[in-house]
């Protein structure tokens, strides 16, 4: 089919458009109308993207379904997917029509409410499809939009301080990228994103006020790009906006936050740090390792501090992050695709956490730890359900989670021992806060008067989960369903990584030899 990349991507847009100029009203009728045109919507384009899924081919390692035609000003509408973007771009349409059903207890500006996270899955799917560095941009930079009115007008007491943080932080991040891609395309006379993964940008050390760079201007465009994608992971130690986002954002904007957008950094780190810096990743892998590895460590430590349940798991999002950006720079097999692993197996479950973190939301309207106790007594459904997620985001074998983490602990461990050793802790933190939080909210006594009438999940909240708790256990059990298709893409990318790297080494000799 042509121009399916395309259709799936804009299908939420016209959704939006079609409830921003036919829906009126604030009555419950249409407030219910515009829930079910953006649920329809959602669910439309995750059955369209399943025809890109079947449709690709793993075994090529170029990209398909390209659609490429002149832009505005001469600039270029190229987008395609390859086996690293195209679980991403399945993983966002399969996430949203569950965030949409999420949202049923919605009833302030329902419309408003839809018509943004419509608009947000449009510029999502735009990032994980973009071939050109222009277009890449505008859709990464524009998804800010819909997220900070999402946190600033539907989120909680301290919302516009959220969201405020929330926008500077990823955007300032991002001027510096902007920077960058103004020097690519000045080099290398192109916006094409797969033309800039073939060119070879300029090693060469210098030195600038006294300051010896080492990898010349890959350093630097690494540097640049690395501010706008370690913000977006987020990576320690800018990584304090993430809880305050969370904590604030309404339960379907969590999960889009967890779930999706943290995916970015990562993905850019594939896209354009590996393939068009080689060296300048080399040169800055180690910094990447401590960091991520100072990151497990110290956000596990934190999330046992917290008391609220939201905080808690945001803090154990950024320490999985940590493990993703490890697997990313150990730059081999085994740590990219658990990398990769990882991010689409966090989606899942992170998500499937913060709606369960929503359901007792809905019913008491806190989410302080101490409000809560002794749930099995009158949620069965509730407890089982979060029980199954809390073991997944501690990486129980036989759940998804425990392939990503023991992937990037393998790759890793190829590469620094000493980082795997610091790693591995996290694993036992990881265990030790999320039984924690499962232990003082599900088990023991119901003591408190208010929880006496609190009732178990609904038929629709369960099956908001059927869907989560089948990928969780599914590629707990058979994770070659993801390998599989990003194998061969991975192993092209390491290919071209270490001959990058073979030959920048090669001709540095050589400079020095003519010296």
């Amino acid at each position: 089919m042509d121009n399916l990349l395309s259709i799936t991507t804009f299908i939420p847009a016209i959704a939006a458009a079609i409830l921003a100029l036919f829906l009126r009203g604030e009555d419950e009728t249409a407030q219910r109308n515009a829930k079910w045109v953006a649920l329809i919507a959602t669910s439309l384009t995750f059955l369209v993207s399943l025809f890109i899924l079947f449709g690709f081919d793993p075994a090529n390692t170029g990209f398909q379904f390209v659609e490429e035609r002149e832009w505005l000003l001469g600039l270029q509408y190229k987008m395609g997917v390859d086996g690293i973007s195209v679980l991403f771009v399945m993983l966002t349409t399969f996430m949203m029509p569950i965030t949409i059903a999420a949202s049923w207890s919605v009833k302030v500006r329902v419309k408003e409410y839809m018509i943004a996270f419509l608009i947000l899955e449009t510029l999502m799917l735009g990032v994980f499809m973009a071939l050109d560095l222009v277009l890449f941009y505008l859709f990464f930079e524009a998804g800010l939009i819909p997220m900070f009115l999402i946190i600033g007008i539907w989120g909680g007491k301290e919302r516009i301080y959220a969201s405020f943080k929330f926008f500077l932080y990823t955007f300032l991040g991002s001027v510096l990228m902007l920077v960058a891609m103004v020097a690519m395309f000045a080099e290398a006379g192109t916006t094409d994103i797969p033309q800039l993964m073939a060119h070879q940008f300029s090693s060469e050390n210098f030195s600038v006020l006294g300051i010896h760079i080492i990898g010349g201007m890959q350093t630097l465009m690494f540097l640049a790009f690395f501010a706008s994608f370690a913000v977006k992971m987020p990576m320690w130690p800018v990584h304090t906006w993430l809880p305050d986002a969370h904590v604030q954002a309404p339960t379907a904007g969590s999960v889009v936050l967890a779930a999706i957008l943290l995916k970015m950094g990562g993905y850019g780190f594939l896209r354009f740090s590996l393939p068009m810096f080689p060296v300048g990743s080399d040169v800055m892998t180690p910094l990447v390792l401590w960091m991520s590895a100072i990151a497990i460590v110290y956000t596990s430590l934190v999330a046992l501090a917290q008391e609220d349940m939201k905080k808690l798991i945001a803090y154990s999002s950024v320490a999985h992050m940590g493990y993703v950006t490890m697997g990313i720079f150990a730059a081999n097999q085994q740590g990219i695709d658990g990398a990769i692993f990882q991010m689409l197996s966090h989606g899942f479950i992170s998500g499937a956490l913060f709606l369960c973190v929503g359901v007792i939301y809905d019913r008491m309207h806190t989410r302080e730890i101490d409000a809560y106790g002794g749930l099995v007594n009158r949620m069965p459904a509730y407890a089982l359900i979060f029980m199954l997620f809390t073991m997944a985001n501690v990486g129980l074998p036989g759940t998804s989670g425990f392939i990503g983490e023991f992937l990037t602990l393998v790759g890793i461990f190829q590469v620094n021992t000493w980082v795997a050793l610091v790693a591995t802790s996290g694993v036992i933190l990881s265990a030790a806060y999320a039984l924690w939080l499962y232990r003082r909210v599900v088990l023991g006594d119901l003591i408190k008067e208010s929880l006496k009438s609190i009732s178990d999940m609904s038929q629709r909240e369960r099956a908001i989960f059927a869907p989560l708790v089948v990928m969780t256990l599914l590629l707990g059990v058979y994770p070659s369903l993801v390998t599989d298709i990003i194998g061969p893409s991975v192993e092209a990318l390491i290919s071209n990584y270490d001959t990058a790297l073979a030959e920048a080494e090669t001709s540095t000799r050589l400079a020095a030899a003519s010296q």
